[in-house]
């Protein structure tokens, strides 16, 4: 069987995408009010001009407790116009809007809230230097309410799909997590246990908006905290659980703790000094003395995420999305001739939006992304290409070659 060409348009759930391009979330730091600004609405406006099909935003927290700090977007009322706004950039583009419904869970920095971290049990919350709120039946309950408002208020506000956040140790991942999730109910112990609450807010997303909008998960495959925690066979079985219930258009695996080791999701560089330099206090000299052992070194190359989601695809039949080092065409034709459907961009769209243009018309293009990750500090200021910006020098420069040769 002949692999699709990239650039040909597929269908996603309710939705024709113009071809199978999708601009993964990546945190834009652009919205210091918590709400729509024009500089979020240019960031995506400018990726959608170049030539992916689906734009996502990253990432719309369901609850005010649910960001990672108080400058993220959280669905409600007041956002709405500003949302509508930034969909019809999108859409003025002929690219698809996406939005990324999730809840930080232990991720979330409760000093910047002002409101407790949330999670599955009490298990530590690092950015709020605290400890979480268990959530009990009835909070349980409630959040599944917050989810469906949420829903509603994105596609309300013209977004085509909607991505349910089940990684990196957000709340939904830690329910998953044997290591984070201590609970003796019918959320914890047993994997069907801890997938119960995956599994609701899924169930709860597609029942309030149907077939509105397509609806995805990204789910961890590993989160890199070892045997203790959740693993591809575990991630195997709860996709088969999700498939099963019939509630998702695609899967998008990843992989990697936001809480444990945030590097196992990006591959390359880890940017340690930059990263504590963003903080002050406690966390950036915590992250000066610790930042060997939770920035860790894993050596890239395109595609790095496909031996892990190769398990997934033999798993279950549903559409995948392969997120994690897709940067040329070679590295999407790979994912498309291996089973995947549609392949997410990230750190390579931050270097150059136009990419996508630029494969479609030369094949042979090569993105201009080094995957140093100096990118990944940015998210608290502006998230931006340092390199694009001309903030550090650029390595593919003949001056920046010069240099590295004396």
């Amino acid at each position: 069987m002949t692999a699709p060409d990239p650039f040909t348009p597929a269908r996603l759930g309710p939705l024709t995408l113009r071809n199978r391009l999708i601009k993964c979330a990546t945190f834009e730091g652009a919205t210091p009010d918590a709400l729509v600004t024009d500089d979020l609405i240019e960031f995506h406006r400018e990726v959608a001009a170049g030539g992916v099909a689906m734009s996502t935003v990253a990432y719309c927290a369901v609850s005010p407790e649910g960001r990672t700090d108080r400058h993220q977007i959280w669905l409600r009322d007041e956002a709405a116009p500003g949302l509508t706004r930034l969909t019809e950039a999108i859409h003025a583009e002929g690219a698809l809007a996406a939005a990324q419904l999730g809840h930080a869970g232990p991720v979330a920095n409760s000093v910047s809230n002002r409101r407790k971290a949330l999670g599955p049990s009490h298990i530590p919350a690092p950015m709020g230097m605290s400890v979480t709120r268990k959530l009990d039946a009835d909070g349980i309950t409630e959040m599944l309410g917050t989810f469906r408002r949420a829903a509603r208020i994105a596609v309300d506000s013209g977004f085509d799909g909607l991505e349910i956040h089940c990684g990196h140790n957000y709340l939904i991942s830690c329910f998953l997590s044997p290591l984070l999730n201590h609970r003796r109910d019918g959320y914890g112990g047993t994997l069907v246990n801890r997938a119960r609450f995956a599994r609701e807010v899924v169930e709860t997303v597609r029942d309030e908006v149907g077939d509105e909008a397509a609806v995805w998960a990204k789910l961890n495959m590993y989160d890199g905290a070892g045997r203790l925690g959740f693993g591809i066979d575990e991630a195997c079985a709860v996709a088969q659980l999700l498939e099963s219930d019939g509630h998702l258009d695609a899967i998008e695996p990843t992989a990697g703790s936001s809480l444990l080791n945030p590097m196992y999701l990006f591959h390359g560089d880890p940017p340690r000094e930059e990263f504590a330099d963003a903080f002050r206090g406690a966390m950036r000299l915590g992250l000066k003395a610790m930042g060997p052992m939770f920035l860790k070194h894993y050596d890239y190359h395109d595609a790095y995420l496909l031996p892990l989601a190769r398990q997934l695809r033999a798993a279950v039949r549903m559409p995948l999305i392969l997120l994690g080092g897709i940067t040329d065409r070679p590295s999407m034709e790979l994912a498309l001739a291996e089973g995947f459907d549609f392949v997410a961009m990230g750190r390579a769209l931050l270097r150059e939006p136009g990419l996508p243009l630029r494969i479609q018309s030369d094949p042979t293009a090569q993105s201009r992304c080094v995957h140093c990750n100096l990118c990944m500090p940015t998210i608290y200021s502006h998230t931006r290409c340092p390199v694009r910006a001309g903030e550090v020098p650029d390595p593919l420069s003949a001056g920046a070659a010069a240099i590295r040769s004396e």
